[in-house]
């Protein structure tokens, strides 16, 4: 496995990356220089108290993205996705001129024009950054590459923020801010002429500049596939739950830890870091692939740190606040606060990584941009709301502690929610789980499963927990055919009907249940799913293959699809196995992270897949580590 940090040196990468960083940065750098300045100086520049001015900002930032993120997302469908990046920094190189005239000419609607004008840069951008990389990126690339976009936007908006803020306090004239902007889209726009061509997917779209029709469709693109809306949603919801928590820095620093202005940006900072390092550990956790396992693994640590937060934050200021970043460090509360903090952003980049990949992956490629634009218009929604919601309990005088600590308990519930409604995602966590505490898991040639369309994969039958160890090597849904005895075993039973297993009986205990089995992986296969078989029939009490029975080729007479053979190793002895007596029977047979292997073969075509061809292919795969 190659780092992620590989796609840095290439040029299908590097080129978009320090694009769209540049591009965060300044918008960042502007926007906080702007609210700096409005803040400090407001009665230079208009009769507006500082507050409604701040918001006023924040709401004129982000209504571009309501109104133009349907036309974005079209734009990007039908043209090239790098002459869209490049003249999307031209923009933003004319939205520092205009922001130079307003600072020059001391207007405060000019200022706010150009603030608008770069809301909407971003707008236009934000289709662009996630529905290029699946035309630049392999498969395997893809968690990566939006891992380091991810991490690298985060750090945009951290030092963009620093140094706007910096800017806006020791420049001497409001100018030199408009300038470093002007500098910085110059540098961005360099970056994308080195971004290679990204042809359109739907070249012959009629592009419609009504906002609202086209953000009904757009919705209703995502709304097609059931699974990327859901993501769309807990994409939104993390946004709404972030900036949330980014909101109350500022007053939670000052009011409930007792510290400087510095402290902000030390809150900030932290809350950042965990977002990166989160992020980018996407990657090695995920094995390279979209592993929607983590997405359940970070909405609980967004729950569990999120509450902690509430709890650990100090119910009385500390003694001589405002206490110096050093004070403030002295005290042992802040650590825990630092510490869940950190926490929180860790667990933010396990969510959100795998979910923006998913949408990549799943989303029709001619409607990706689209789909994209409609995640964008909805994340905006999500924010403005959370921000009421927030406003609202906090003008009823609950405590911003309180308020962290009803977030996160509103999060428990709209994961349990998302998860009751696409148990995937759970099963994927569950699966993830195994595989990375009671087992330690090789993979080998799961390049061979096919990326798309129908398939039977073959496999030897060693335990119970064969099937969830399949389908963690596996980044596709897998459909298994397995005897009803173990379909309806007790508590397992849970796992097999979410993951739609099809039971089957023999002929001899239920023949209409065959029929039926037979008749949903036909259903299946046609449908371009994956199924997965056992053909011994039975779990090993030997450890041994045991015969190969003939249903496979029955299937593929029927649905001529390749069949992929596969091979488990290192199961036999475990909790799960039948080793020494029935399974589950000795706890921690062989202790936790015992090392497992699955093994994947070339595929095999429906003509030679005999069931005397399939057990000598997977016996040789197997080999003699059982």
């Amino acid at each position: 496995m190659s780092s992620q940090f590989v796609l840095l040196k290439t040029r299908r990468f590097a080129p978009f990356f320090g694009t769209q960083f540049l591009g965060a940065f300044n918008d960042n750098l502007f926007k906080n220089a702007l609210v700096v300045l409005l803040t400090f100086q407001a009665a230079n520049w208009t009769t507006l108290a500082p507050e409604v001015l701040t918001n006023l900002a924040a709401g004129i930032f982000i209504l571009p993205f309501f109104l133009f993120s349907a036309t974005a997302g079209q734009l990007a469908d039908k043209y090239d996705k790098a002459r869209l990046a490049r003249l999307v920094k031209v923009l933003e190189m004319v939205i520092m001129v205009v922001a130079f005239l307003g600072f020059s000419l001391h207007n405060l609607t000019v200022l706010l024009s150009a603030l608008f004008l770069l809301g909407l840069h971003s707008t236009l951008f934000g289709p662009v950054k996630y529905a290029i990389l699946p035309q630049h990126l392999r498969e395997n690339e893809l968690v990566g590459g939006n891992a380091l976009v991810e991490a690298g936007t985060f750090v945009a908006i951290l030092i963009g923020t620093l140094a706007g803020g910096l800017l806006a306090g020791t420049a001497g004239h409001p100018s030199w801010v408009a300038i470093a902007g002007l500098l910085i889209a110059g540098l961005g726009y360099l970056c994308s002429r080195g971004i290679p061509a990204a042809p359109p997917p739907a070249p012959e779209l009629t592009v419609s500049l009504n906002p609202f029709s086209e953000t009904w469709r757009n919705i209703g693109f995502a709304r097609g596939n059931r699974t990327v809306f859901l993501s769309i949603l807990g994409i939104s919801w993390f946004w709404l739950y972030g900036a949330l928590f980014l909101a109350q820095f500022p007053a939670y620093a000052k009011n409930v830890l007792g510290g400087s202005e510095t402290s902000v940006t030390l809150l900030l900072a932290v809350f950042t870091v965990g977002i990166g390092i989160g992020s980018l550990l996407c990657e090695r956790l995920s094995a390279q692939h979209v592993e929607i396992g983590l997405v359940p693994f970070g909405s609980i640590g967004l729950t569990i740190f999120g509450i902690d937060l509430a709890f650990a934050s100090p119910s009385l200021l500390p003694v001589g606040a405002p206490l110096s970043l050093g004070g403030l460090l002295a005290l042992h509360s802040t650590w825990r606060v630092l510490f869940d903090l950190l926490a929180l952003g860790l667990f933010g980049g396990f969510f959100i990584v795998p979910l923006y990949a998913l949408i990549q992956i799943r989303s029709a490629p001619e409607q990706r941009a689209r789909i994209i634009a409609a995640n964008n218009i909805l994340n905006a929604l999500f924010m403005v709301c959370g921000s009421l919601a927030a406003a609202g309990l906090l003008g009823e005088g609950v405590s911003i502690s309180a308020l962290f600590g009803i977030a996160a308990l509103c999060n428990a519930a709209v994961a349990i929610y998302i998860y009751s409604l696409v148990p995937e995602f759970m099963l994927r966590f569950v699966a993830w789980l195994l595989v990375h505490t009671v087992y330690r898991l090789r993979q080998s040639g799961v390049e061979n499963i096919p990326e798309e369309g129908g398939a039977v994969l073959v496999c030897n039958h060693v335990s119970f927990v064969d099937p969830i160890v399949i389908s963690a090597a596996s980044h596709r849904p897998i459909r298994f055919v397995m005897d009803h005895r173990i379909y309806r075993k007790p508590v397992i039973s849970f796992v097999f009907r979410h993951m739609h297993a099809i039971p089957i009986a023999p002929a001899s205990e239920d023949r209409a249940m065959m029929e039926a089995a037979f008749e949903a992986v036909a259903e299946a296969l046609a449908a371009g799913e994956l199924v997965a078989i056992f053909p011994e029939g039975r779990i090993t009490d030997s450890g041994e293959l045991q015969p190969f029975r003939p249903g496979v080729q029955r299937i593929v007479q029927r649905t001529p699809v390749p069949v992929v053979p596969m091979a488990l190793q290192g199961l036999w002895g475990s909790f799960f196995s039948r080793k020494d007596g029935p399974a589950m029977s000795k706890p921690l047979r062989r202790g936790m992270f015992s090392r497992i292997a699955v093994i994947v073969g070339t595929p095999v075509v429906p003509e030679e897949a005999t069931p005397a061809r399939l057990q000598e292919i997977v016996a040789i795969l197997r080999g003699d580590w059982r």
